[in-house]
């Protein structure tokens, strides 16, 4: 038999899986397997077995009711990713959140997609803003995506990057900081800086908020200041 057609099935029983952890993660809470399989597209069946086996491993659990959640195994794994980076940013993260008021994360660029790798918030304020690790978004959209793309050749922008985005990044490139607003989620408002580290995929650090007594750039300043301090103790 050929090598395609035995590795074929298990590559689209993998996607399958990898898929559901998604749907999971964007649902933000438990969902029926009922659910899950038409959002997969797939007969109950088929997302009953592919959940069985992340059950197994313990990437989702099920509530008494049968619904379906992400698992707490999920957690150690994300913790692996890029450790040193996340170990170094947190305290920073932590820092910049308290003295600033805002939600303050780690971005990384995931080929087309900007990515949260970490994210604090803030301890006394009355309001605050979710950005779970995990989520990501375009990098054509958002201030974090903008820092990210300003690392970047031209060259290796996506191809749907408007002229106006186009221009925008080289704003931010030129002064040393992006911002958005009402990019990804309505309503906020996010600040960000570019974070670039040898040998890695290009970051941002970031803040969101919804208003705030501070201006763009002295929030920028603060992150830069946060920036520094990460490639300093990375060695880039």
């Amino acid at each position: 038999m050929p090598a395609a057609a035995t590795t074929a099935p298990a590559s689209q029983t993998l996607s399958r899986g990898i898929r559901i952890l998604e749907v999971l993660a964007d649902a933000r809470g438990p969902l029926s397997i009922d659910d899950l399989a038409e959002r997969l597209g797939v007969h109950r069946s088929v997302a009953y077995r592919l959940l069985r086996t992340l059950e197994d491993h313990g990437l989702v659990i099920r509530d008494t009711a049968g619904r379906v959640q992400l698992g707490a195994r999920l957690a150690a794994l994300a913790a692996g990713v890029a450790h040193d980076l996340q170990a170094e940013a947190l305290p920073e993260l932590t820092a910049l959140a308290n003295e600033l008021g805002m939600t303050c994360f780690l971005a990384v660029r995931d080929h087309d997609e900007c990515v949260t790798l970490a994210s604090v918030e803030p301890r006394h304020a009355v309001a605050s803003v979710a950005q779970r690790p995990g989520t990501r978004h375009p990098v054509t959209r958002g201030a974090p995506g903008k820092a990210i793309l300003s690392l970047l050749a031209e060259a290796s922008w996506p191809a749907d990057v408007s002229a106006v985005l186009a221009d925008e990044v080289r704003d931010a490139a030129a002064r040393g900081y992006a911002t958005s607003h009402d990019e990804v989620i309505p309503t906020l408002r996010a600040v960000a800086v570019p974070l670039a580290l040898r040998g890695r995929e290009p970051a941002a650090l970031a803040v969101v908020y919804v208003a705030s007594s501070h201006d763009d750039a002295e929030i920028a300043a603060r992150l830069r200041s946060s920036a520094a301090a990460i490639r300093e103790a990375l060695g880039g």
